[in-house]
């Protein structure tokens, strides 16, 4: 997301509970806010989650300490929110999230050890679903792909590439260990990439 502000004029006029400099901070960051939303708890409780972190960001706003970027701060009130959405519908996660070795094996060649893709699908030079649905052509495919993912690797995929979460706090977050959690991550991956693929091909997806 472009920002076009200065952060602590915006960040003062914020405390000064001036309404335009909310809206410009909702405009700013929405849609980021939804997509990341949309991942973790899906398209139908999205909004509901994005609603619930800008009240939470108008009730912390005066004891926000600048210690990271307004945005990040925002983004990690969202994540906080849809976690803690995520833990009181918590499911057992499925077998087959993690069994099938023909999968697993299929995965090998297109990642590296710390789950980064070796080469991104051409022609798109970008390692994440954020950053591929800067392309509007994308967007509505990489959604889509998104969403028909399992709720632990979606979830997997949107706090790591969306959110730039570690993998320690996606571990606590879905109640997985790291190993699980590096698999739901690449089996996300490889159905985006996928999607993407096809796309290339002018395929419908």
């Amino acid at each position: 997301m472009a920002q076009d502000w200065d952060e602590p004029a915006l960040l003062a006029r914020l405390r000064a509970g001036e309404q335009a400099a909310f809206a410009h901070l909702v405009q700013g960051l929405g849609g980021r806010l939804k997509r990341v939303a949309r991942g973790l708890v899906g398209p139908a409780a999205a909004d509901d989650v994005v609603q619930d972190t800008w009240e939470a960001v108008l009730h912390a706003l005066p004891r926000f300490e600048a210690r990271a970027n307004l945005s990040t701060w925002v983004l990690r009130i969202l994540t906080n929110t849809a976690i803690s959405r995520l833990r009181r519908g918590k499911r057992e996660v499925a077998a087959g999230d993690f069994t099938n070795e023909d999968d697993l094996a299929a995965l090998a060649p297109r990642f590296d050890p710390n789950g980064h893709w070796h080469a991104p699908p051409q022609p798109w030079h970008a390692e994440t679903p954020e950053a591929l649905m800067a392309n509007g052509e994308l967007q509505a495919v990489l959604e889509k792909a998104i969403d028909a993912l399992p709720p632990d690797q979606r979830a997997a995929l949107t706090l790591r590439d969306l959110a730039g979460q570690p993998m320690e706090e996606i571990c606590n977050a879905l109640d997985v260990n790291p190993t699980n959690a590096r698999v739901l991550l690449h089996r996300a991956r490889m159905r985006v990439w996928a999607a993407v693929e096809a796309y290339q091909r002018g395929e419908n997806v």
